[in-house]
Protein backbone atom coordinates (compact mmCIF):
# COMPACT_ATOMS: atom_id res chain seq x y z
CA UNK A 1 0.00 0.00 0.00
CA UNK A 2 1.23 3.52 -0.81
CA UNK A 3 2.51 5.66 2.06
CA UNK A 4 1.90 9.37 2.69
CA UNK A 5 3.68 11.94 4.82
CA UNK A 6 1.95 12.62 8.15
CA UNK A 7 2.43 16.38 8.22
CA UNK A 8 5.90 17.39 9.31
CA UNK A 9 6.41 14.46 11.71
CA UNK A 10 8.76 12.62 9.35
CA UNK A 11 6.45 9.60 9.57
CA UNK A 12 5.14 7.98 6.42
CA UNK A 13 1.92 6.09 6.96
CA UNK A 14 -0.68 4.13 5.06
CA UNK A 15 -3.83 6.16 4.29
CA UNK A 16 -5.77 3.34 5.97
CA UNK A 17 -5.07 3.29 9.71
CA UNK A 18 -6.28 0.33 11.76
CA UNK A 19 -8.61 1.64 14.47
CA UNK A 20 -8.55 -0.93 17.28
CA UNK A 21 -11.51 0.30 19.36
CA UNK A 22 -14.03 -2.26 17.99
CA UNK A 23 -11.76 -5.20 18.85
CA UNK A 24 -11.91 -4.69 22.61
CA UNK A 25 -14.43 -5.02 25.45
CA UNK A 26 -16.24 -1.76 24.59
CA UNK A 27 -17.51 -3.31 21.38
CA UNK A 28 -16.91 -6.77 19.83
CA UNK A 29 -14.89 -8.06 22.80
CA UNK A 30 -12.63 -10.25 20.70
CA UNK A 31 -9.89 -12.18 22.44
CA UNK A 32 -6.37 -10.76 22.08
CA UNK A 33 -5.56 -13.72 19.83
CA UNK A 34 -8.52 -13.08 17.52
CA UNK A 35 -7.98 -9.33 17.43
CA UNK A 36 -4.26 -9.76 16.99
CA UNK A 37 -4.86 -12.05 14.04
CA UNK A 38 -6.87 -9.35 12.25
CA UNK A 39 -4.27 -6.70 13.02
CA UNK A 40 -1.55 -8.94 11.64
CA UNK A 41 -3.54 -9.54 8.44
CA UNK A 42 -3.76 -5.79 7.94
CA UNK A 43 -0.04 -5.29 8.63
CA UNK A 44 0.94 -8.02 6.21
CA UNK A 45 -1.28 -6.38 3.58
CA UNK A 46 0.34 -2.94 3.84
CA UNK A 47 -1.24 -1.07 6.76
CA UNK A 48 1.54 0.38 8.93
CA UNK A 49 -0.26 2.45 11.57
CA UNK A 50 -2.39 1.31 14.51
CA UNK A 51 -4.62 3.60 16.58
CA UNK A 52 -5.49 2.64 20.14
CA UNK A 53 -6.11 4.29 23.53
CA UNK A 54 -5.97 3.67 27.26
CA UNK A 55 -9.77 3.69 27.22
CA UNK A 56 -10.08 0.99 24.54
CA UNK A 57 -8.34 -1.80 26.50
CA UNK A 58 -6.86 -3.20 23.28
CA UNK A 59 -3.16 -3.16 24.10
CA UNK A 60 -3.13 -6.98 24.39
CA UNK A 61 -4.66 -7.24 20.91
CA UNK A 62 -2.07 -4.86 19.45
CA UNK A 63 0.83 -6.66 21.13
CA UNK A 64 -0.45 -9.98 19.81
CA UNK A 65 -0.64 -8.55 16.29
CA UNK A 66 2.90 -7.18 16.52
CA UNK A 67 4.41 -10.39 17.88
CA UNK A 68 7.22 -11.49 15.56
CA UNK A 69 6.41 -8.82 12.95
CA UNK A 70 9.59 -7.32 11.50
CA UNK A 71 8.12 -4.30 9.71
CA UNK A 72 7.96 -0.73 11.01
CA UNK A 73 4.61 0.03 12.66
CA UNK A 74 3.51 3.50 13.79
CA UNK A 75 1.75 3.28 17.16
CA UNK A 76 -0.68 5.99 18.28
CA UNK A 77 -2.44 5.96 21.63
CA UNK A 78 -4.44 8.40 23.77
CA UNK A 79 -4.86 9.40 27.38
CA UNK A 80 -8.15 10.68 28.75
CA UNK A 81 -6.53 11.41 32.13
CA UNK A 82 -7.87 14.40 34.09
CA UNK A 83 -4.54 14.99 35.86
CA UNK A 84 -0.80 14.73 35.27
CA UNK A 85 -0.13 11.69 37.48
CA UNK A 86 -2.78 9.62 35.74
CA UNK A 87 -1.55 10.74 32.32
CA UNK A 88 1.93 9.51 33.18
CA UNK A 89 0.54 6.19 34.38
CA UNK A 90 -1.41 5.81 31.11
CA UNK A 91 1.70 6.40 28.99
CA UNK A 92 3.82 4.08 31.08
CA UNK A 93 1.18 1.37 30.87
CA UNK A 94 1.08 1.72 27.09
CA UNK A 95 4.86 1.39 26.86
CA UNK A 96 4.81 -1.64 29.13
CA UNK A 97 1.85 -3.46 27.62
CA UNK A 98 2.83 -2.76 24.01
CA UNK A 99 6.41 -3.76 24.73
CA UNK A 100 8.03 -0.69 23.15
CA UNK A 101 10.54 1.89 24.33
CA UNK A 102 8.82 4.86 22.70
CA UNK A 103 5.31 5.66 21.51
CA UNK A 104 5.15 7.33 18.10
CA UNK A 105 2.10 9.47 18.94
CA UNK A 106 0.27 10.15 22.19
CA UNK A 107 -2.91 12.20 21.95
CA UNK A 108 -4.52 14.23 24.64
CA UNK A 109 -7.89 12.50 24.34
CA UNK A 110 -10.22 15.48 24.65
CA UNK A 111 -13.43 14.57 22.88
CA UNK A 112 -15.56 16.90 25.01
CA UNK A 113 -12.97 19.61 25.68
CA UNK A 114 -13.50 22.82 23.71
CA UNK A 115 -10.17 24.21 24.96
CA UNK A 116 -8.05 21.21 25.98
CA UNK A 117 -4.88 23.27 26.44
CA UNK A 118 -6.62 25.18 29.24
CA UNK A 119 -8.89 22.46 30.60
CA UNK A 120 -6.09 19.86 30.61
CA UNK A 121 -3.08 22.17 30.89
CA UNK A 122 -1.35 20.03 33.54
CA UNK A 123 -1.87 16.89 31.48
CA UNK A 124 -0.37 18.47 28.39
CA UNK A 125 2.63 19.71 30.36
CA UNK A 126 3.19 16.18 31.65
CA UNK A 127 3.03 14.79 28.12
CA UNK A 128 5.62 17.37 27.09
CA UNK A 129 7.87 16.18 29.92
CA UNK A 130 7.52 12.58 28.78
CA UNK A 131 8.39 13.65 25.26
CA UNK A 132 11.57 15.25 26.63
CA UNK A 133 12.27 11.96 28.43
CA UNK A 134 12.06 10.11 25.11
CA UNK A 135 8.91 8.16 25.94
CA UNK A 136 6.84 9.96 23.30
CA UNK A 137 7.96 10.96 19.81
CA UNK A 138 5.03 13.22 18.83
CA UNK A 139 2.18 14.86 20.73
CA UNK A 140 -1.33 14.99 19.36
CA UNK A 141 -4.92 15.93 20.08
CA UNK A 142 -8.03 13.85 19.42
CA UNK A 143 -11.22 15.88 19.49
CA UNK A 144 -14.84 16.20 18.45
CA UNK A 145 -14.62 20.02 18.66
CA UNK A 146 -13.85 22.30 15.71
CA UNK A 147 -12.63 25.00 18.10
CA UNK A 148 -10.13 22.58 19.64
CA UNK A 149 -8.77 21.60 16.22
CA UNK A 150 -8.34 25.28 15.38
CA UNK A 151 -6.46 25.91 18.65
CA UNK A 152 -4.25 22.85 18.07
CA UNK A 153 -3.40 24.05 14.58
CA UNK A 154 -1.72 27.09 16.16
CA UNK A 155 -0.05 25.21 19.02
CA UNK A 156 3.69 24.72 18.34
CA UNK A 157 3.96 21.57 20.48
CA UNK A 158 1.16 19.68 18.70
CA UNK A 159 2.33 17.54 15.78
CA UNK A 160 -0.70 15.38 14.96
CA UNK A 161 -4.47 15.85 15.00
CA UNK A 162 -7.15 13.16 15.14
CA UNK A 163 -10.43 14.97 14.43
CA UNK A 164 -13.94 13.57 14.16
CA UNK A 165 -15.40 14.21 10.72
CA UNK A 166 -17.97 12.53 8.51
CA UNK A 167 -20.25 13.64 5.70
CA UNK A 168 -23.30 13.94 7.97
CA UNK A 169 -21.43 15.93 10.63
CA UNK A 170 -22.69 13.48 13.26
CA UNK A 171 -20.73 13.75 16.50
CA UNK A 172 -19.19 17.18 15.81
CA UNK A 173 -20.03 19.18 18.91
CA UNK A 174 -19.83 22.78 17.70
CA UNK A 175 -20.56 22.94 13.99
CA UNK A 176 -20.95 20.94 10.81
CA UNK A 177 -18.86 18.85 8.45
CA UNK A 178 -17.92 21.79 6.24
CA UNK A 179 -16.62 23.79 9.19
CA UNK A 180 -14.61 20.85 10.49
CA UNK A 181 -13.19 20.24 7.01
CA UNK A 182 -12.06 23.87 6.85
CA UNK A 183 -10.37 23.57 10.26
CA UNK A 184 -8.63 20.37 9.14
CA UNK A 185 -7.37 21.98 5.94
CA UNK A 186 -5.97 24.95 7.89
CA UNK A 187 -4.25 22.63 10.37
CA UNK A 188 -2.64 20.59 7.61
CA UNK A 189 -1.48 23.78 5.90
CA UNK A 190 0.21 24.68 9.19
CA UNK A 191 2.18 21.43 9.02
CA UNK A 192 0.12 19.24 11.31
CA UNK A 193 -0.37 15.57 10.53
CA UNK A 194 -4.08 14.70 10.29
CA UNK A 195 -5.76 11.33 10.40
CA UNK A 196 -9.52 11.37 10.76
CA UNK A 197 -11.86 9.35 12.95
CA UNK A 198 -15.54 8.38 12.82
CA UNK A 199 -15.78 8.59 9.03
CA UNK A 200 -18.69 6.16 9.31
CA UNK A 201 -20.13 7.97 12.36
CA UNK A 202 -19.40 4.98 14.58
CA UNK A 203 -21.31 2.67 12.25
CA UNK A 204 -24.32 4.88 11.57
CA UNK A 205 -23.12 5.39 7.97
CA UNK A 206 -22.23 1.77 7.24
CA UNK A 207 -25.02 1.65 4.67
CA UNK A 208 -23.09 4.16 2.56
CA UNK A 209 -19.58 3.19 3.64
CA UNK A 210 -17.85 3.73 0.31
CA UNK A 211 -19.37 7.16 -0.23
CA UNK A 212 -18.67 8.14 3.37
CA UNK A 213 -15.03 7.02 3.34
CA UNK A 214 -14.36 8.73 0.01
CA UNK A 215 -15.87 11.93 1.38
CA UNK A 216 -13.41 12.04 4.28
CA UNK A 217 -10.47 10.96 2.12
CA UNK A 218 -11.33 13.80 -0.22
CA UNK A 219 -11.06 16.51 2.44
CA UNK A 220 -8.00 18.64 1.76
CA UNK A 221 -5.49 18.01 4.52
CA UNK A 222 -6.67 14.56 5.60
CA UNK A 223 -3.63 12.32 5.31
CA UNK A 224 -5.28 9.12 6.55
CA UNK A 225 -8.43 7.71 8.11
CA UNK A 226 -8.68 5.34 11.08
CA UNK A 227 -11.20 2.59 10.41
CA UNK A 228 -12.30 -0.12 12.81
CA UNK A 229 -12.39 -3.52 11.10
CA UNK A 230 -13.74 -6.79 12.47
CA UNK A 231 -13.16 -9.24 9.62
CA UNK A 232 -10.65 -10.11 6.93
CA UNK A 233 -13.28 -9.18 4.33
CA UNK A 234 -13.51 -5.64 5.77
CA UNK A 235 -9.74 -5.30 5.80
CA UNK A 236 -9.29 -6.38 2.20
CA UNK A 237 -12.22 -4.31 0.91
CA UNK A 238 -10.93 -1.17 2.65
CA UNK A 239 -7.38 -1.74 1.42
CA UNK A 240 -8.62 -1.82 -2.15
CA UNK A 241 -10.91 1.17 -1.66
CA UNK A 242 -8.10 3.27 -0.15
CA UNK A 243 -5.77 2.17 -2.95
CA UNK A 244 -8.28 3.16 -5.64
CA UNK A 245 -8.87 -0.42 -6.78
CA UNK A 246 -12.18 -1.95 -7.76
CA UNK A 247 -13.93 -4.23 -5.30
CA UNK A 248 -16.70 -6.65 -6.20
CA UNK A 249 -20.11 -5.05 -5.74
CA UNK A 250 -21.33 -8.16 -3.91
CA UNK A 251 -18.60 -7.75 -1.29
CA UNK A 252 -19.48 -4.14 -0.52
CA UNK A 253 -23.20 -4.88 -0.67
CA UNK A 254 -22.69 -7.42 2.10
CA UNK A 255 -20.47 -5.13 4.18
CA UNK A 256 -22.82 -2.15 3.79
CA UNK A 257 -25.80 -4.22 4.89
CA UNK A 258 -24.33 -4.77 8.36
CA UNK A 259 -26.04 -3.07 11.27
CA UNK A 260 -24.60 -1.96 14.60
CA UNK A 261 -26.39 -0.75 17.68
CA UNK A 262 -25.90 0.15 21.32
CA UNK A 263 -27.33 -2.47 23.65
CA UNK A 264 -28.28 -1.48 27.19
CA UNK A 265 -29.45 -4.26 29.53
CA UNK A 266 -32.02 -2.03 31.18
CA UNK A 267 -33.21 -4.53 33.77
CA UNK A 268 -29.79 -4.33 35.44
CA UNK A 269 -29.44 -0.52 35.19
CA UNK A 270 -29.25 1.31 38.53
CA UNK A 271 -29.64 4.77 37.01
CA UNK A 272 -26.30 6.00 38.40
CA UNK A 273 -25.73 8.34 35.43
CA UNK A 274 -22.04 7.49 34.89
CA UNK A 275 -22.73 6.70 31.25
CA UNK A 276 -24.50 10.03 30.75
CA UNK A 277 -21.38 11.91 31.85
CA UNK A 278 -19.20 9.79 29.56
CA UNK A 279 -21.32 10.24 26.44
CA UNK A 280 -19.61 12.65 24.05
CA UNK A 281 -22.76 13.33 22.07
CA UNK A 282 -25.44 13.78 24.77
CA UNK A 283 -27.33 10.70 23.56
CA UNK A 284 -28.11 9.33 27.03
CA UNK A 285 -30.40 10.49 29.82
CA UNK A 286 -31.64 8.96 33.05
CA UNK A 287 -35.40 8.71 33.43
CA UNK A 288 -37.19 6.92 36.25
CA UNK A 289 -33.87 5.48 37.44
CA UNK A 290 -33.10 3.89 34.07
CA UNK A 291 -30.84 5.12 31.28
CA UNK A 292 -32.55 6.04 28.01
CA UNK A 293 -30.89 6.22 24.58
CA UNK A 294 -31.53 8.71 21.77
CA UNK A 295 -30.49 6.61 18.78
CA UNK A 296 -30.47 9.65 16.50
CA UNK A 297 -27.63 11.20 18.52
CA UNK A 298 -25.58 8.07 19.31
CA UNK A 299 -22.29 7.73 17.38
CA UNK A 300 -21.61 4.22 18.75
CA UNK A 301 -18.24 5.17 20.26
CA UNK A 302 -18.65 2.89 23.28
CA UNK A 303 -17.35 5.40 25.85
CA UNK A 304 -20.53 4.90 27.87
CA UNK A 305 -19.75 1.18 28.11
CA UNK A 306 -16.36 1.93 29.64
CA UNK A 307 -17.98 4.19 32.24
CA UNK A 308 -20.75 1.80 33.28
CA UNK A 309 -19.95 0.27 36.70
CA UNK A 310 -22.42 -2.55 36.03
CA UNK A 311 -20.89 -3.50 32.64
CA UNK A 312 -24.33 -3.62 31.02
CA UNK A 313 -23.69 -1.51 27.90
CA UNK A 314 -22.19 -2.83 24.66
CA UNK A 315 -21.85 -1.76 21.02
CA UNK A 316 -22.83 -4.86 19.03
Amino acid sequence: MKKVALGRTGLRISPLVYGTLPLGPLQANLSPAAGGYLIRQALESGVNMLDTAELYETYPHVREGLKGYAGRVVLATKTHAPNAAQARSHVERALRELGVGQLDIVHLHGARLADPFVERAAVFEELLRMKDEGKIAHLGLSSHYITAIRKAADHPAVDVLHPLVNRSGMGILDGDAAEMAAAISAAAAAGKGVYAMKALAGGNLIGSARESLRFVLGIEGVHAVAVGMLSEAEIQANLKLFDGQDVEETVWARLESQKRRLRIMERFCTGCGACVEACTNHALTVEQKRVRLDNSACILCGYCAAACPQFIIRVI
